[in-house]
């Protein structure tokens, strides 16, 4: 499952533009042909505006902090907008974001889905709790919440629910619902890595090669390849014959993901 990263851009946007907010002097210009000059006014920031603005500087902190790989500081930065909005959405999915590149995929969940709780109409936030349910093997609750992610207004990056969905279907048997969902998104994103590997799972498992190899290769086009990705790519080599084409991914594999030398080597599942 691919959680949904863009939110924290136009977090980011929202930031740069909030964080202008401070104390504006006004002096009206001089009325011409008069030595009488109008008031200065001070304008200052409300109580409720700067605090918005503090919770929204330290999530775009903790954000930074998470993109750099320093995960106590990014921890840190969101709990303390939590601390002066314990509603924030932002702030917990960040936490769960944390957690989850700690490995602590069980401590993640609660926190990504109180943040869906909090804000039902942002799809962003409903597709990562859909996301981490599903990864977790819950995929009959993760489809419930990626649809809730592409009914909420203004949503934005409909393709990631959508290969989000088509993903988790194919993991639960759902196979026409996964080639529904994962066209659909295909159609809106062509180069969305997750679909990409996930239609390429999907052909394989219908017993088409030809078609499996197309989209395994637009896969390793789009995106880094990962172990996975490989891995599914020799299996289908295998099945058309091609055992060149086969062995040259399992040393893709070997060389570029040691921790998967002991890969299943061969024709993959039946």
């Amino acid at each position: 499952m691919r959680p949904d990263w863009r939110w924290l851009a136009l977090l980011l946007a929202a930031l740069l533009v909030a964080g202008c907010a401070r104390a504006v002097k006004v002096k009206p210009p001089k009325i011409k042909g008069s030595e009488e000059v109008a008031p200065t006014y001070h304008l200052e920031d409300s109580a409720q505006t700067k605090h918005r603005v503090q919770v929204r500087e330290l999530v775009g902190l903790a954000e930074q902090r998470l993109a750099s790989g320093e995960l106590d500081q990014a921890e840190t930065m969101a709990r303390k907008a939590l601390r002066l909005d314990p509603a924030s959405a932002d702030a917990l999915t960040l936490l769960g974001m944390v957690e989850s590149q700690r490995g602590r995929n069980e401590a993640a969940g609660p926190h990504y889905r109180r943040a869906a709780e909090l804000a039902p109409d942002r799809g962003e936030v409903l597709n990562n709790y859909g996301a981490w349910l599903c990864a977790n093997g819950y995929p009959a609750e993760a489809l419930v919440w990626f649809d809730r992610a592409l009914a909420a207004p203004g949503y934005r990056s409909p393709a990631s629910a959508l290969a989000n969905a088509g993903g988790c279907a194919l993991k639960s048997g759902q196979s026409e619902r996964a080639e529904r969902d994962l066209r659909r998104a295909l159609d809106i994103e062509p180069g969305n890595a997750y679909a990409l590997a996930s239609m390429a799972e999907y052909q394989y498992a219908q017993g088409r090669y030809f078609e499996a190899r197309a989209f395994a290769e637009r896969r390793l086009a789009a995106a880094p390849a990962d172990a996975s990705v490989l891995q599914l790519a020799a299996w289908i080599e295998e099945r058309l014959g091609d055992r060149a084409a086969a062995s040259r991914y399992q040393q893709r594999l070997r060389a570029e993901f040691p921790q998967a030398a002991n890969a299943q080597i061969g024709e993959g599942p039946k």
